[in-house]
């Protein structure tokens, strides 16, 4: 039998920010029990994020790795502009994105705050769906510390932790219902989420769309500085690929 390829999970490319991985740094560190990894190619159970993280510069054994670990006729984005996928793969398009640095943040920890948790899922899902943050799946909630603000019983605001590099914790699914837009909601919420990351010695970050300026002018209300723009670009792997490669994890 022949004996499959160890996969290196620990291999970091040479000067690179662990801002600039940030999916895989956190793959190899805190968020380690949702890995999964096809060559340097990891990614999230698929119940927890769609996040993939993958080499800068993408050599054919990368796509064939990337191509295994999702599974043919899949639709992801990888990070940075320029890639050449095989071309049995599907490019769909690309968008914008600002890395923002939350050095600067200004924090308060907010006791009127709920804590959200897996029994809270069906809420938040609801919260998604009316608000559309981003990707937000059933495990989502278990990559970190998650607050809500509940009226009347009603979920209507939330913010929580995301991807988690070495000394970094990204705060991610910032959200208020439309109907509560305008009361400051969200700003508590970052606030207090920073709060907690401040707490243990680490610093807040996020990303945002480019084109979303709105959001962008509060993050920097708050203290956030650009640190980086990046773009993401959509592709499909081939629907009738056969997969290659080894997953772990």
């Amino acid at each position: 039998m022949t004996k499959a390829p160890t996969v290196d999970t620990t291999a970091v490319d040479e000067d690179v920010h662990s801002l600039d991985d940030p999916i895989r740094e956190s793959l190899r560190g805190v968020h380690a029990h949702f890995a999964r990894w096809s060559g340097q190619i990891g990614g999230y159970h698929p119940d927890v994020a769609g996040h993939i993280g993958h080499p800068a510069v993408m050599r054919d054994e990368d796509w064939a790795d990337l191509a295994a670990l999702v599974g043919p006729g899949t639709e992801l984005a990888v990070r940075g502009p320029g890639h050449e996928p095989p071309p049995d793969w599907a490019t769909i398009g690309s968008f914008g994105l600002v890395q923002m640095d939350g050095t600067d943040l200004v924090v308060e920890p907010d006791p009127h705050l709920v804590v959200l948790g897996a029994a809270d899922v069906p809420d938040i899902l609801d919260l998604v769906a009316r608000t559309r943050p981003g990707p937000y799946l059933p495990r989502t909630v278990e990559m970190g510390d998650y607050l809500g603000i509940r009226v009347d019983g009603r979920l209507v605001a939330m913010a929580g932790e995301r991807l988690h590099p070495p000394g970094w914790t990204e705060i991610s699914a910032v959200c208020t219902d439309a109907e509560f837009r305008g009361l400051g909601f969200g700003t508590r919420l970052v606030r207090a989420v920073g709060a907690g990351i401040r707490a243990r010695g680490e610093v807040p970050f996020l990303h945002a769309s480019a084109a979303n300026s709105t959001a962008i002018r509060l993050y920097e209300s708050l203290g956030f500085t650009l640190r980086k723009r990046s773009v993401l670009t959509r592709v499909r792997t081939p629907s009738n690929r056969a997969s290659r490669g080894t997953v772990s994890g």
